[in-house]
């Protein structure tokens, strides 16, 4: 095929494929310019997952009548001026892009007014090209509504996922930028009905409340780094140990305001944990990291999700050590004192009918310390010894189910308890290999050869 230049229409649509990959990204991106336009409240409407309708206002600083039409050309932001101011970012859009992309993928009306003009302007575009301009009321500030997006593009249409799915996406977007901006208010509503709001007063934990809910949201650790140690400071919160997942997904990392995916920082915040969670658990957090703008640079992926250090190695030392910190200080590791060696030996435990739980004191919470104790039973040897019982005794407990093949849950006197089955078993395995020390007795079978 000859080599040609692409139409306008054609090339939009491509840059859009690199903007807009589903409702949240539109989202996404008009929340990001209502930022940086100074709002204080932001209300997202949404409907049908935001394939059919997508409302942000805003109470920012608005366009100006004379820059309106200009806001949706291709490359024209207010954010950079030159080449240089590349290399010193301190906004969340800068490529002029993503008007410009959305617009052409659906039908856009954009009413805007500035507080010293007397009135707005109201400007409809469908597939990129304006059909209307005209005055507006409206108060200071910013209403995007976006219709029908991709109507024009079926091919992307039909690979939207359902309407719960792209809720759900538009969702997590709304969060993490009520918490990198606690001090903004932010409201989601999906076909009519409120489902996330932010109060706006600056506390952070009173968003990870909103998000998380109250139980999760109160336990968990501010994050405080000492800026007299290094340029990059380090803010936020962390779960304590106890609290934990089964992905790393819900560590969620912001440098400089922007939420970004970074493999070695979410790793910085894992290695803190180092032996203080389960193999195969991961902790939750939100961490903020601010540097001076010049040190990192967020041009380096189409949706600005990635960014590179100038130090990388900097940016993972301060977020470990000030995660450690306040694990230390707020959460420490208790200190676990040997057992006993005069115990009486402990049998093999053979399970039989009526086993019950028995807790044992002195190990701290690192272990669940649970043990059994077989009751006289078809399956027991009257030649084995009688397992060990702690002094702290639980009253009989009668299992009632498991959850998860992980817990089990009994019920006694005292009410429902919960018993770690595998903390319990690692505790089984422990006391045999006591006992068999005791008598001098470790279980060894003689090599073939």
């Amino acid at each position: 095929m000859a080599i040609r230049v692409l139409s306008d229409k054609v090339a939009s649509q491509i840059a859009a494929g690199e903007v807009v990959e589903r409702p949240a990204s539109v989202v996404k991106e008009l929340v990001e310019n209502s930022i940086d336009a100074g709002a204080t409240s932001v209300q997202v409407e949404t409907r049908e997952g935001g394939k059919r309708y997508i409302r942000v206002v805003d109470d920012g600083r608005g366009v100006p009548a004379t820059e309106v039409e200009l806001a949706f050309r291709r490359h024209s932001t207010s954010k950079l001026s030159t080449a240089d101011d590349l290399d010193r970012i301190a906004t969340l859009g800068f490529r002029g892009e993503a008007l410009a992309s959305i617009a052409s993928v659906s039908r856009v009306t954009f009413v805007t007014r500035v507080a010293d003009e007397p009135v707005g302007t109201l400007l409809r575009l469908e597939g990129g090209k304006v059909v209307a301009q005209q005055e507006s009321g409206r108060p200071p500030g910013t209403a995007v509504t976006i219709e029908d997006l991709f109507f024009n593009v079926p091919a992307r249409r039909k690979f939207l996922r359902t309407d719960r799915t792209e809720r759900g996406h538009i969702g997590g977007w709304l969060t993490r930028y009520a918490m990198a901006y606690p001090e903004l208010r932010f409201t989601l509503s999906h076909d009519e009905r409120i489902v996330f709001q932010s109060a706006g007063n600056g506390q952070l934990r009173d968003v990870l409340v909103a998000v998380y809910g109250l139980e999760l949201g109160a336990a968990f650790l501010e994050v405080v780094s000492d800026e007299r140690e290094t340029s990059i400071h380090v803010a936020g919160f962390v779960s304590p140990p106890a609290l934990h997942r089964a992905n790393r997904s819900y560590i969620t990392l912001f440098v400089n305001g922007r939420w970004v995916r970074d493999t070695r920082l979410t790793y910085a915040v894992i290695q803190a944990y180092h032996t203080l969670l389960p193999t195969g658990r991961y902790p939750l957090g939100v961490v903020m990291v601010r540097l001076p703008p010049e040190e990192v640079d967020v041009n380096v992926h189409p949706a600005k999700a990635e960014v590179r250090f100038r130090d990388g190695d900097a940016a993972f030392r301060a977020v470990q050590k000030a995660v450690r910190r306040v694990l230390v200080e707020r959460s420490p590791v208790p200190l676990a004192s040997r057992p006993s060696t005069s115990w009486p030996a402990a049998a093999p435990f053979r399970p039989g009918r009526g086993e019950r739980f028995e807790r044992l004191a002195g190990l701290g919470p690192a272990v669940e310390q649970m043990r059994f104790e077989a009751r006289p039973a078809d399956t027991t040897r009257p030649d084995e010894a009688a397992p060990v019982v702690s002094s702290d005794r639980l009253p009989p407990l009668r299992v009632v189910g498991q959850v998860g093949t992980t817990y089990v849950v009994a019920e006694g006197p005292g009410g429902m308890y919960l018993i770690d089955q595998h903390a319990a078993h690692e505790r089984i395995l422990f006391e045999r290999l006591l006992a068999e020390r005791e008598r001098a007795a470790v279980a060894s079978q003689t090599m073939l050869e």
